[in-house]
């Protein structure tokens, strides 16, 4: 398998389940409807680390392009293999979104909240200003980058399989701790590809796609990615 359909295949899978934790969580009549912010963070967590699990051997299990732009930032990935990465991500979360949309079918009519449909999709932020959002997304996306190298660091000296349910955990406790604010996109792909997919799918009474703010957490995680990037790389260098 080629790197980049093992990106599509592993944001696929990291949608379904992050994305599908959300419809459980948010969507009428559903078995898991209101179960809350624990249920999801954690359902998150999980779905980072089988996805990483599934296809970390093969593409590294980037998953997003956060972290894809800033292993380059600090020379541990090749700038040129980014923008196949980058469409790889994006396919794989919009094709997640669908399997997610198909899924819970009988659910959308049953669903009156136009914003609970659009956040089984994408992010939204609770207070809704955009210099906080950014901020909040950008501080966010750091602690991810930088801290998927610190566990990966060899001078940890993880056992066999044990890093990608590290990473898992990490992803659970930025949603348990900073995830408040704006939701934690903390990935451009994983809210870009299925805001698109929401924009396109029939959904009944899905309402507006929200692309006014829909530049936040595509840009900040970019940025949080290599700030992140660059701090690991400048305590170990």
């Amino acid at each position: 398998m080629s790197p980049y359909l093992a990106e599509v295949i592993g944001t696929m899978l990291l949608i379904i389940l992050g994305d599908g934790v959300v419809a459980n969580v948010v969507l009428n009549r559903s078995k898991g409807q209101n179960s809350g912010w624990i249920v999801i963070t954690t359902g998150w967590g999980l779905a980072v680390a089988v996805a990483v699990y599934a296809v970390g051997w093969i593409s590294g299990a980037h998953l997003n392009p956060a972290v894809t732009v800033g292993l380059a930032a600090i020379g541990k990935f090749p700038w040129s293999e980014v923008p196949g990465y980058i469409l790889a991500q994006l396919a794989g979360a919009f094709l997640g979104a669908v399997v997610v949309w198909l899924a819970y079918l009988p659910h959308w009519e049953a669903t009156e909240d136009k914003a609970a449909k659009l956040a089984v999709f994408c992010t939204a932020p609770a207070i809704r200003r955009p210099g906080a959002n950014f901020l909040t997304e950008v501080i966010g996306t750091a602690f991810l980058v930088s801290g998927v190298l610190y566990i990966l660091n060899t001078h940890n000296n993880l056992g066999a399989g044990i890093g990608p349910l590290l990473v898992g955990f990490l992803v659970w406790a930025i949603g348990l701790s900073l995830g408040g604010p704006t939701g934690y996109a903390i990935n451009p792909a994983r809210d870009l590809g299925p805001r698109l997919a929401h924009a396109v799918l029939p959904i009944a009474g899905k309402g507006g796609s929200d692309w006014e703010y829909a530049w936040i957490p595509v840009l900040a995680p970019l940025v949080g990615g290599v700030l992140g990037a660059l701090f690991y790389a400048g305590l170990w260098s």
